[in-house]
């Protein structure tokens, strides 16, 4: 059987998105019982030279949800406004990128596939190519990148997490036995 673009991407990206809507949670109740100040988190940093947690949740959002109204459109210019400052704020973007995933169709996203996508930053065209290339090379890739970034962020801050809480809910069968 063959995997669809849908099942590559969406289901792929809802799984973590579910993870990452859980680590946010995790993260505020490690800040409320250590009685910490919620910058202590939120403008963690793996290096100086990387972005705080907030921006990781929003290279999700913009990675996932937003990649494909872009793509769509045949144009994908990253986003970088708006980012979720707080920890509801995190939750909202998760969920919209949530939302907005639950409504693509296998057919929709089937027919991207051969379409160029153009990928567009500071007004210069950098690179393009087919909508599945885009979605699975770029946005795919970037979308775990950031995620597991606010993930080691976490753990690097003293979250108690495992690896179950960054995979979210697996689209497996469990065996009784």
């Amino acid at each position: 059987m063959a995997i669809s673009l849908h099942t590559a991407f969406v289901g792929s990206c809802r799984q973590i998105l579910t993870g990452l809507d859980g680590l946010v949670s995790k993260a505020e109740t490690h800040v409320r019982a250590n009685d910490l100040d919620d910058g202590e988190l939120l403008q963690a940093k793996l290096a100086d030279d990387m972005w705080d947690l907030p921006w990781h949740v929003r290279a999700c959002w913009m990675h996932s949800a937003y990649a494909l109204r872009q793509a769509a459109g045949g144009e994908f210019t990253p986003n970088f406004t708006e980012l979720p400052m707080d920890w509801a704020a995190m939750h909202a973007m998760i969920a919209d990128a949530q939302d907005t995933l639950s409504q693509v169709s296998e057919d929709e996203l089937a027919q991207l596939a051969g379409r160029n996508v153009k990928f567009v930053l500071g007004g210069k065209p950098r690179f393009e190519g087919p909508a599945e290339e885009f979605l699975l090379s770029f946005n795919l890739p970037n979308f775990y990148f950031h995620a597991t970034t606010f993930y080691d962020i976490l753990r690097m801050k003293g979250v108690s997490l495992g690896k179950r809480d960054y995979l979210g809910a697996l689209r497996l069968s469990q065996i009784e036995g």
